[in-house]
């Protein structure tokens, strides 16, 4: 059931499956995609006694700005903060955080800062704050070709070839990042319905200009992001899953950011599987859930001092 909730700067479209009363997970889509990623692995999820909410980001389906002043910030730190808004609004305590993409990003920082909300952390490519003080410096030529898109998007031409194209664009992001994925026209229709949202084009412009510095943040998220700079730790149980075949994130389990989960981890490799992950593999990512779940539940009983 598609529901609303308001919070300090939206009013934040989600759809709410499952038990009312049941066990907490929250689910966040990525960027150009929508809560539809998550249509087959809600049922799975609500079989063992899920609640299942899954929001529709800043800039995405019928989720808007309260005002017109407010800065279409698509920075890291407002997509933590949206997350955690909207925990706050639901009343929702502590919940399992799944995502990937900007949603992995978004369940990331909240793990990290805020690890009393968090009973577990299922997030596809690994650790997914930005470290924004390295931004400028280049990968190696095999990485920086894949970002492409994220350099197209700095110049005023980008910016409009989104608006103008943002249905074909954001198709063919789809084919490059998942290329043994065959989805069809519906499936994609479905989804891309969401990017007709009037704030989608200023929100992801200015997501991928302020990661390289180009532009300000919205001022409201500055200690947030002052905290993200440290590249804090996440403790909670986490599941980071990768597909194989991903078209933009390379393998990462090897990486010096793995390290950063400090708790209990384990990096699943998700074979023929591309970066919409939960789309492609949903008993994967479910399972993923799932165990996140117990682990969290295993982890507050050893430390509940009752």
């Amino acid at each position: 059931m598609l529901k609303h909730v308001a919070t300090r700067q939206l009013d934040i479209a989600y759809e709410e499956q499952g038990d009312s009363n049941g066990w907490p997970v929250v689910l966040l889509h990525g960027f150009p995609y929508d809560i539809h990623a998550y249509t087959d692995v809600t049922p799975r999820l609500i079989s063992q006694g899920a609640r299942v909410i899954a929001p529709y980001l800043r800039g995405y389906g019928p989720t808007r700005f309260l005002a017109p002043s407010t800065v279409r910030s698509g920075q890291q730190a407002a997509l933590g903060a949206d997350l955690l808004a909207l925990l706050d609004a639901l009343q929702i305590e502590r919940a399992v955080l799944g995502g990937y993409d900007w949603g992995g990003r978004a369940a990331c920082i909240v793990a990290a800062l805020y690890p009393s909300r968090a009973r577990g952390l299922v997030s596809v490519n690994g650790y997914n704050i930005q470290n924004l003080a390295v931004a400028m410096r280049p990968e190696d030529p095999d990485k920086e070709h894949r970002l492409w898109y994220q350099y197209y998007f700095h110049g005023e031409r980008g910016r409009a070839g989104l608006k103008e194209n943002r249905r074909a664009f954001c198709r063919l992001l789809w084919s490059l990042w998942s290329p043994t994925w065959r989805f069809d026209d519906d499936t994609y229709a479905r989804s891309a319905a969401a990017f007709d949202n009037p704030d989608f084009v200023d929100v992801v412009i200015h997501s991928y200009r302020h990661r390289y510095g180009l532009v300000d943040g919205d001022p409201e998220f500055d200690d947030i992001e002052r905290q993200l700079a440290a590249l804090p730790p996440i403790t909670v149980p986490t599941v980071t899953l990768e597909g194989d075949v991903d078209g933009v994130s390379p393998l990462r389990g090897g990486q010096p950011a793995m390290k950063r989960f400090t708790g209990r981890h384990e990096n699943r490799v998700v074979a023929n599987a591309g970066h919409n992950l939960p789309q492609e593999a949903p008993e994967v990512f479910a399972t993923a859930v799932l165990d996140v779940h117990q682990w969290g539940g295993e982890a507050f009983a050893r430390v509940d001092p009752r």
